[in-house]
C-alpha cells in the first residue's frame, strides 16, 4: 500500500468495484479498499439481476449464475397471481447471482485493470484540506494509516459514513429504511423458473415477500419491509408464519439480515474531493428495493467523471456536479417515480391489492414493461390509484401504449 492515489474507493461491493475499474483502465492509480476480510460476504440481498443491463458491465459467467429464470409471478393477498416474462419483469429478474463469487469477480476484473484492493480495511475517516476531501484514514490489521488521494468515493453501503464525514446527510428514517430478512432454503416445492413475489398487509405490511430459485431445488425466501412496520423481532416471525404455510418440509441452510434505503433521492451526493456511489448514495429503488445494476450504472458514471476531473486538474464539487446531474437526470427520475408509486401502494388496504390483481386477470401482460404494468392498472382502477394520475405524463412507454391504442 502507497501513501498517495489518484482515488480511492471506500466498499468493494459492485457498485465500488465498478467505479474502481472504470477509473483505473482510464489510467488513473486506484485502491479499492474492503472492510470485510472476504469481498462479497456476507452475502446482503437476493440476488437478482436482469440479464440484459448486467451484461452491459461484465460478460456472464457460470461460476456465478446459480439460477436463470424466465421472468415473476406477483400474487395478491387472495392468491391471484400476475405473470411477467424476464424482459419485462424489472431490474432484479433474469439471473439469480452468487453474490459471494459474483462481487469477487467484479473485484478480480478491477485488479486486472490495475486496482490495487486491500481487504480488512477499514476507512476511519476522512483527510481534509481547505475544504476539500483529500483521502483517508484507515485502520488494517490494527495500524492506523493516512492516505491522501485526489479523490474518494465512497460506495460504503447504507447511512455511509464515508458521506457523514464529508458533512452529507446520509442517515434515513425508520419509514425509508426495508428491513430485510432471508433464508436460503431446500427440500421445498416451486417453480425453479419464476421469481415470486407475494404481497399483502398480513404477510409483508409495506413490502413484499420474495422465493428467488437459487438452483438445485433451493430457493432465497426472504421478506422486506419499511422500518415504521418492524418491532422487535417482527420481520423474522412474519417470514416464518409464511414458510410454515408455503413449504412446511424446507430446510434452512443459511439466515442473513439488512437493510435497504426506500427513501426519496439524496439530496446531494458529492462535495470538493469525494463522491458517493450506490446504497450510499440512496440510489436503490424505492419500489423493490433492487440495487445491484443502480450501484453499477452510478459507479460507471462515478469512475469516468472521476478521471474527468482528475485530468482538468479540479475536483471541486462544481466540476462533480457533472455526476450529479447524469445520475439524477437518468437513474433519478425513475428512483423518483418508484418512490412516488411505494408510497401509494403503501397505503392500499389488501382488498384493494385484490381488486387490482383482479383487474388484471384478462390483460395480456406479455408485452407490457413496468411502467406499463402500472399503466393497465391505472386505467383499470383510476379511482383506487388516482393520486398516480401525474407520474404517466413524461414515460414515453406510456405515451407510445397511447398512440397504439387510438392508432395514431
Amino acid at each position: 500500500m502507497k501513501d498517495r492515489y489518484d482515488m480511492i474507493v471506500v466498499g468493494a461491493g459492485p457498485g465500488g468495484s465498478i467505479t474502481a475499474k472504470t477509473a483505473a483502465k482510464a489510467g488513473l492509480d486506484v485502491l479499492l479498499i474492503e472492510k470485510r476480510q472476504q469481498i462479497g460476504d456476507p452475502v446482503r440481498c437476493a440476488e437478482g439481476v436482469n440479464k440484459e443491463l448486467l451484461s452491459t458491465y461484465i460478460k456472464p459467467d457460470p461460476a456465478w449464475i446459480s439460477a436463470d429464470v424466465i421472468g415473476s409471478r406477483i400474487f395478491s393477498p387472495d392468491g391471484t397471481m400476475i405473470e411477467m416474462g424476464e424482459k419485462l419483469s424489472g431490474a432484479e429478474v433474469g439471473y439469480m447471482l452468487e453474490r459471494k463469487v459474483f462481487d469477487r469477480a467484479l473485484a478480480r476484473e478491477a485488479a486486472n485493470a490495475g486496482v490495487e484492493i486491500m481487504v480488512k480495511t477499514r476507512a476511519t475517516g476522512l483527510l481534509m484540506n481547505e475544504g476539500y476531501v483529500c483521502g483517508i484514514k484507515a485502520q488494517h490489521m490494527g495500524n492506523n494509516y493516512e492516505i491522501k488521494s485526489k479523490i474518494v468515493v465512497g460506495a460504503d453501503g447504507i447511512e455511509s459514513k464515508v458521506g457523514r464525514w464529508a458533512g452529507i446527510d446520509t442517515s434515513l428514517k425508520p419509514i425509508d429504511v426495508c428491513t430485510c430478512v432471508q433464508y436460503l432454503m431446500t427440500n421445498i416445492d416451486f417453480d425453479p423458473e419464476f421469481c415470486e413475489f407475494h404481497l399483502g398487509t398480513e404477510i409483508a405490511p409495506s413490502g413484499y415477500i420474495w422465493v428467488f430459485p437459487k438452483g438445485n431445488g433451493s430457493a432465497n425466501v426472504g421478506i422486506g419491509i419499511t422500518g415504521d412496520k418492524s418491532t422487535n423481532g417482527s420481520v423474522k416471525k412474519l417470514l416464518d408464519k409464511f414458510v410454515e404455510r408455503r413449504f412446511p418440509e424446507g430446510i434452512i441452510i443459511e439466515f442473513i439480515v439488512g437493510g435497504v434505503p426506500v427513501s426519496r433521492n439524496i439530496k446531494r451526493a458529492v462535495v470538493n474531493g469525494l463522491m458517493l456511489v450506490g446504497d450510499a448514495a440512496h440510489q436503490s429503488d424505492p419500489l423493490t428495493g433492487g440495487g445491484i445494476i443502480n450501484s453499477m450504472w452510478a459507479g460507471e458514471m462515478a469512475g469516468r467523471v472521476g478521471v474527468k476531473a482528475i485530468n482538468a486538474n479540479d475536483v471541486s464539487a462544481e466540476f462533480l456536479q457533472k455526476y450529479e446531474k447524469e445520475w439524477r437526470s437518468e437513474l433519478g427520475r425513475d428512483l423518483s417515480l418508484s418512490y412516488i408509486v411505494k408510497e401509494r401502494f403503501r397505503k392500499l388496504t389488501d382488498e384493494d391489492l385484490n381488486t387490482l390483481g383482479h383487474s388484471l386477470e384478462s390483460v395480456d401482460l406479455k408485452n407490457l414493461s413496468l411502467p406499463g404494468l402500472l399503466w393497465a392498472l391505472f386505467k383499470a382502477n383510476k379511482k383506487l390509484l388516482w393520486d398516480l394520475r401525474h407520474i404517466f405524463k413524461d414515460i414515453k412507454e406510456i405515451k407510445d401504449i397511447e398512440k397504439a391504442e387510438v392508432g395514431i
